[in-house]
């Protein structure tokens, strides 16, 4: 008797765990739609980390330009999430693909800073090497008063002195 219980009390949890939480929504965004939709709420959220003044001067609602460009409202948006979410894995595994896209163009972004700063080290460097060649030019001591007299004049106010 005591199996039978434990057996149907383990039969009743195992299938009680596999229903849904949530519920599908009526308009589900596709997969791939939904991780371009992360993909760009992840850049705008670095962008307000980073320099969170550029967003502010900006009048429109910065999020709602990225639901309007996939022509997806906030509701959708959010009942969406909340359904991706609630099966852990499958919303770990969109993440993991925001997070490949967001390193792919961050090496490419970082290879293109790179290859900047190198020319405006480069133009730095010459427009000091045509300084200084400019400066060695303009920089030539003229001597006015001839050392002879000035050692004569300096001899004269020491006489006067004694």
């Amino acid at each position: 008797m005591k199996n039978f219980i434990v057996i149907i009390l383990v039969l009743f949890l195992s299938i009680s765990c596999k229903k849904e939480v949530v519920q599908q929504p009526a308009k589900l965004i596709e997969k791939d739609k939904m991780i371009d939709i992360m993909y760009d709420l992840s850049l705008l959220e670095a962008m307000r980390y980073q320099k969170p003044l550029s967003l502010d001067s900006i009048e429109n609602d910065p999020t709602k330009f990225i639901l309007k460009k996939y022509k997806v409202d906030s509701l959708q948006f959010a009942q969406n999430n909340m359904y991706y979410a609630s099966d852990y894995e499958n919303y770990k595994d969109m993440f993991d693909q925001v997070n490949k896209r967001i390193s792919v163009n961050q090496r490419a972004a970082d290879s293109l800073a790179k290859i900047d700063e190198k020319k405006a080290a480069k133009e730095t460097k010459k427009k000091a090497q045509e300084v200084s060649k400019d400066s060695v030019k303009k920089v030539t001591p003229k001597v006015n008063v001839d050392s002879i007299k000035r050692a004569q004049m300096q001899m004269q106010d020491r006489r006067k002195r004694l």
